[in-house]
């Protein structure tokens, strides 16, 4: 039996990035076949962000999305699964109350958390703020652990407007 020209085909499994083991996230590029790397960093978490971000892209301009995440474990490369940064951009935290007893509450707490922080260090960078003191870091803190995650990208979008060019 035929498969249809039009329908979209699995994509091959992602090699192993070259390198020292180090966070990566790798793209598969149906045009030309290929995994590339999309995102890179020593540090899991603005990886995590990346990933969420451009899968928001490309969903958005309506691309199949194939991630692969790949870290270090033990000093060697591991594959991950890249599933909680592939969150749909409305996501929102579960209602107070006792959900901290459901399972997994505290990672996607923990993955809100890790957003919120990355959208407001997103913001301070685009208003050219990057070597936080200790006061900043505090405050940073207590804006991520306060304020929902609408309301920090409302904040960052100021200050990536104070940050840009004048005229």
């Amino acid at each position: 039996m035929e498969t249809e020209p039009d329908r979209p085909t699995r994509p091959p499994r992602s090699p192993q990035p070259p390198g020292v083991p180090r966070w990566v996230a790798m793209f598969y590029d149906p045009a030309s076949t290929s995994w590339r790397p999309g995102a890179e960093s020593p540090d899991r978490t603005p990886v995590l962000y990346a990933i969420g971000e451009m899968t928001q892209v490309k969903r958005a301009r309506g691309d199949e999305v194939a991630v692969a995440l790949w870290g270090p474990k033990d000093g060697e490369w591991q594959r991950y699964d890249p599933s909680p940064a592939v969150v749909a951009p409305e996501a929102a935290p579960p209602p107070p109350g006792d959900g901290a007893a459901r399972p997994g509450h505290a990672k996607l707490a923990e993955r809100m958390e890790d957003r919120r922080h990355q959208v407001l260090m997103a913001g301070l960078s685009k208003a050219g703020l990057y070597d936080l003191a200790p006061d900043d870091v505090t405050a940073v803190r207590t804006l991520v652990d306060q304020v929902d995650e609408a309301t920090l990208r409302r904040v960052a979008h100021w200050m990536a407007l104070a940050g840009g060019p004048v005229g």
